[in-house]
């Protein structure tokens, strides 16, 4: 019997992110682009509860202690918005993660089953999502759900898999997810999937204001490259300001301030230009520095340390009535509890 069958279920979290620079390159033929970026973890955790089953079935479900469960999304024919919600079938990426470790477990146990009395495991898993990350909001929330879900499931399964290969299994399901299980800082090359860890010390003080309207990422993608085709711009291999490396790994606010950028804060801003308002609000009541996160829509603003931070959000929600939620960095990588 399974030490996870004794006690019932195994919990495990996965921190979101913000790219404190996000560069993208070219449109390749494949569709994909080429991306320089500094992750950077945040004390913002996804929660993902994995309980036994005695089939092969996988469920997913959310928990009613989440802190989002849905999001409205801008529909590019009309200009509006519709409802969306989080789905809770295959295309769930938590989903997608124990179907993949179900799969790769599978072929490593096939020669040992091949013996005669060798019981066959099962590797069902009912899945409930605890959600803190905002939801379409360029945080990563889906792929800590994958990152969590794939750490969970190989306790539960008494799978043996390192940290390592389990980042390597999360990059099939998304660039994102290998980082949400290693955390900390890192600059991300390739599709964002290769990852190089920095040495940090000290902590960076952000808030986080998520958006009620979601913005899809390849949409935003799109609209980046139509608005470079637009000026005929060429566009070189993405690369990272190594002052900016450092100035992270240093927690050096005051120069990272001058050095962050994103190239999808232009198109996500043309898309939905609230953005924009929320930037200058979040200037006027003292940020340091305010910036699209991934993808957008949620906006991050830098502080100068945690009181500030926290005076920050406090100011934002009484005058703007938005969601402000203070973080911290760099939290670590998808752990158990």
């Amino acid at each position: 019997m399974r030490d996870s069958e004794l006690f019932g279920h195994v919990t495990a979290v996965a921190p979101g992110k913000v790219n404190l620079s996000l560069r993208v390159g070219p449109l390749r033929p494949d569709g994909y682009h080429e991306v320089a970026t500094l992750y950077y973890a945040v004390s913002l955790y996804e929660e993902v509860i994995a309980s036994p089953r005695s089939d092969e079935v996988i469920t997913v479900s959310l928990s009613e202690r989440s802190s989002f469960t849905g999001v409205e999304h801008r529909d590019p024919l009309s200009g509006g918005t519709v409802p969306a919600q989080i789905p809770l079938d295959e295309q769930n990426l938590a989903y997608q993660a124990a179907a993949l470790l179900r799969e790769h477990l599978r072929s490593r146990d096939a020669a040992t089953l091949s013996f005669p009395g060798t019981e066959r495991p099962s590797y069902g898993v009912d899945l409930t999502i605890i959600k803190n990350v905002p939801i379409a909001g360029g945080m990563g929330g889906g792929s800590a759900d994958a990152a969590a879900t794939l750490v969970a499931c190989s306790a539960l399964w008494e799978a043996g898999l390192t940290k390592e290969q389990l980042a390597d299994l999360g990059a099939r399901l998304g660039a994102d997810v290998p980082f949400a299980i290693v955390g900390g800082a890192a600059v991300g090359q390739g599709l964002g999937e290769t990852l190089s860890p920095l040495l940090t010390r000290g902590e960076l003080h952000l808030v986080m204001v998520p958006s009620s309207t979601g913005l899809s990422t390849p949409e935003v993608y799109q609209k980046l490259d139509s608005m470079r085709a637009s000026v005929s711009l060429t566009v070189d291999p993405p690369e990272l300001d190594h002052d900016l490396i450092r100035a992270a790994c240093a927690a050096d606010a005051e120069m990272i301030t001058t050095l962050m950028t994103n190239d999808l804060q232009a198109p996500a801003v043309a898309m939905l230009p609230a953005l924009d308002d929320m930037m200058d609000a979040g200037m006027a009541e003292g940020a340091m520095q305010g910036m699209v996160s991934g993808s957008g829509p949620t906006v991050m603003f830098l502080a100068r340390d945690a009181a500030a931070a926290h005076q920050l959000a406090t100011s934002l929600q009484e005058r703007l009535d938005v969601w402000a939620i203070p973080v911290s960095g760099p939290a670590a990588g998808a752990r158990l509890l």
